[in-house]
């Protein structure tokens, strides 16, 4: 099953990425017996109940407690994946990383129809934001009065990572709700106008050839929803720390 179902998904490359996809293939394992099981009765009872066997109609049905039983094996089957599985794995992924891990912390805002992608400067600290001072070139209002906001920067459509690193991205939106998601990272959230919600993931490199992967909304929010996609990539530790030193800050984006 697992051979099967990966050839249409996309490749794991996060740490918690294992766990979900297990998840999904055992679910999927329950699905083909319930099929198998119904499939097979389904066509019993078309051989045995036909009307050459049966001149006359029953009224009373089957006399046995068989689908009784099944449908409680499928309902027990069901409470294990739910408690033993998907809630404790709920709650891993709903705790973040601890500042002593030194997180990558991004603040991405979805709108009609891009991904507008933040990081903190050298401080870590994001700069202040004020709907007021919107623009096109200031997509995310940042007040550039505020010291913390002067050495941030501002992308459009970019998320660059560092691999091995704990991230937490802040998910909101300017307009109307769309859906961050990163499929390669099993992460996907919601992006709410006025709510921000964070996520997180630990992103990892199987194939050192392959570091750029797509950003996608899955929540249709528009006419232009279709071109509503961005870029992924992950780099090394080395390669991240000289593409911040490298990239223009808000500063000097914004403020030209």
């Amino acid at each position: 099953m697992e051979t099967f179902l990966k050839q249409w998904m996309p490749i794991d490359a996060s740490y918690h990425g294992e766990q979900i996809d297990r998840l999904i293939i055992w679910t999927h394992w329950l699905m083909l017996a319930l099929f198998l099981f119904w499939a097979s009765y389904f066509v019993y009872v078309l051989w045995r109940f036909n009307a050459k066997r049966n001149a006359r109609a029953s009224y009373h049905g089957a006399q046995t407690h068989v689908s009784t039983y099944a449908e409680a094996g499928v309902a027990l089957v069901e409470v294990v994946l739910l408690v033993g599985f998907s809630i404790p794995a709920w709650y891993r992924w709903t705790q973040p990383p601890g500042k002593e891990t030194n997180p990558l912390e991004i603040r991405v805002v979805g709108e009609q129809f891009a991904w507008n992608v933040q990081y903190p400067g050298a401080d870590g600290i994001f700069g202040r934001r004020d709907v007021k001072l919107v623009t096109s070139s200031n997509p995310l209002g940042l007040d550039l009065t505020d010291p913390h906001a002067k050495d941030d920067i501002v992308m459009l459509n970019q998320l660059h990572l560092q691999q091995d690193r704990d991230t937490i991205v802040h998910v909101t939106s300017k307009d109307v709700i769309h859906s961050f998601k990163l499929p390669v990272m099993r992460a996907e959230q919601d992006a709410i106008p006025g709510v921000e919600v964070k996520i997180h993931f630990r992103p990892r490199l199987n194939n050192e050839d392959v570091s750029k992967w797509e950003i996608a909304c899955a929540q249709l929010c528009g006419l232009g929803h279709y071109r509503m996609r961005g870029e992924m990539h992950v780099h090394t530790k080395a390669e991240f720390e000289k593409w911040m030193a490298t990239e223009p800050k808000a500063q000097s984006s914004i403020g030209s």
